[in-house]
């Protein structure tokens, strides 16, 4: 038996059953880190040492006969853009590449209170900006499926080590499609919840009214187990909400879902349309009413998205000056120190985002650009909403077509842009939303979105759940 290609709920059954001990399993993850991950490059840092002390401590409660939780001994990847206390936090970033995390982010503190084992930090595109984690100042992270393929961004690491079964599950965040779209490309299942849901305390700043932690799993199921744990009102981030995942029973049969028009239009991959619609006539086969829907303000959707997260990413980034933390250079004057310092320390997508927040933001410009976006964002608000009045769900494409090669669009900055076609939208209404694999163009895997309206993520999960199987 590999152990590395269970499941959340199999590792837990066989804790429990003592087939195999939680050092034997950690032991088997890390001998798979060793022999894959020099060619995928999927984790920055890899945390033996504490890896073992966690299974450890797992093993010693069984052996006493304690119980243990449905994450306890799970081992697991967490995104370098997510604070775990004593390891270094770099966000793929030079300026930040030495830097240590002071103490855990929220969902860290409750899933070691779980018991959970944790392998290491994943590679994400720079300050988890872009779609392709080609952005990292630490290497690009191949595609497992084809490695002259990207894995997608910005949470590509944790994609990858799922899919290469170098972690059981991992955590990623998604500002613009972060997660959905590593893991449509990998092969996996990826959560992006509702804005909120779960708290950011700990998670290095992108967007803060975009930017989300959720889990990316092998299977549904293992996503729904992993949100139950993360989810929840925090007091030390204000915009959290006070949510708990509550299960429900979705009946296929009679559920409205919708298609919009708009994002089965030009551009679309042809067989990408192919595979998103054999799965959702299943859906249909299996009772559901499907529903043609418009949302006429998403195509604005892109150029809104590339206002607002420049000028959020701005101010966020203001903070990396030279001075309080991270790289700092030798200057003449503090604002030579601030110049130098950034100037070496930031990549060119992270000054492009940075250069265009801060022009949307100046005084001139505010009114014409920033302004008007977030008058639009609250457009693609409203047509989501009037669309949630007439149907449960929306399904459509996680992107217009499978993983794409290294280097392909990278000097390119707006055809990568495009890649967040149906995420983007998503994440400007605040969204739930799951990509669930849905087949394969060849070797690579393609992933069909689930929307929900807010806080519906138990309707997504039971309704991915049931298509699961019959994909």
């Amino acid at each position: 038996m590999d152990l590395t290609e269970l499941t959340i709920k199999q590792i837990h059954e066989g804790l429990v059953n003592k087939s195999f001990s939680c050092v034997d399993l950690t032991k088997a993850y890390l001998k798979n880190i060793k022999e894959k991950d020099k060619e995928i490059n999927a984790y920055l840092t890899v945390t033996e040492d504490l890896a073992l002390e966690q299974a450890k401590k797992v093993d010693d409660k069984i052996k006493q006969g304690q119980e243990i939780g449905p994450l306890e001994g799970v081992p697991c990847a967490i995104k370098d853009a997510i604070m775990v206390e004593g390891q270094k936090c770099t966000a793929a970033s030079k300026i930040l590449e030495n830097y240590v995390a002071p103490y855990d982010a929220t969902v860290i503190k409750k899933l070691k209170e779980q018991g959970v084992v944790i392998l290491g930090k994943t590679n994400t595109d720079e300050f988890t900006m872009g779609a392709s984690t080609e952005n990292s100042a630490f290497g690009v992270t191949k595609n497992p499926h084809d490695k002259t393929k990207v894995s997608g961004g910005s949470s590509g690491g944790s994609a990858a080590a799922v899919a290469a079964n170098m972690a059981c599950f991992a955590l990623g965040t998604d500002t613009g499609g972060s997660i959905r779209l590593p893991a449509s490309f990998c092969g996996i299942t990826g959560l992006n919840p509702t804005y909120g849901s779960v708290s950011r305390y700990g998670v290095i700043a992108h967007a803060s009214s975009f930017d989300q932690v959720g889990p990316m799993t092998k299977n549904v199921e293992d996503a729904k187990i992993v949100l139950e744990t993360i989810c929840g009102k925090d007091k030390m981030d204000a915009t959290s909400a006070d949510y708990k995942y509550e299960e429900a029973k979705t009946d296929l049969k009679g559920l409205k879902i919708g298609l919009p028009k708009e994002y089965f239009a030009e551009g679309l991959d042809k067989e990408v349309e192919q595979i998103a619609r054999s799965t959702i006539k299943k859906a249909e086969e299996a009772g559901a009413k499907i529903v043609e829907v418009e949302l006429p303000n998403s195509k604005y959707a892109i150029a809104c998205y590339y206002i607002l997260v420049p000028s959020e990413a701005s101010a966020n980034l203001a903070r990396y000056d030279g001075i309080k933390y991270g790289l700092s250079e030798n200057g003449e004057s503090l604002l030579d120190v601030y110049i130098k310092s950034r100037e070496k320390g930031f990549g060119p997508e992270v000054k492009r985002r940075i250069m265009v927040g801060t022009y949307c933001l100046s005084s001139g410009y505010y009114d014409a650009y920033y302004k008007k976006a977030q008058e639009v964002r609250q457009l693609i608000r409203q047509d989501f909403a009037k669309v949630f009045e007439k149907v449960d769900l929306i399904f459509c494409p996680v992107a217009p077509f499978p993983a794409f090669g290294i280097g392909e669009k990278a000097d390119d900055p707006l055809a990568m842009y495009l890649v967040d076609l149906y995420t983007g939208a998503v994440k400007l209404a605040q969204l739930p939303a799951l990509s669930l694999p849905a087949g394969k163009i060849g070797k690579l895997p393609v992933g069909l979105q689930i929307i929900g309206n807010h806080f519906k993520e138990n309707v997504i999960i039971s309704v991915a759940s049931q298509l699961e199987k019959m994909i």
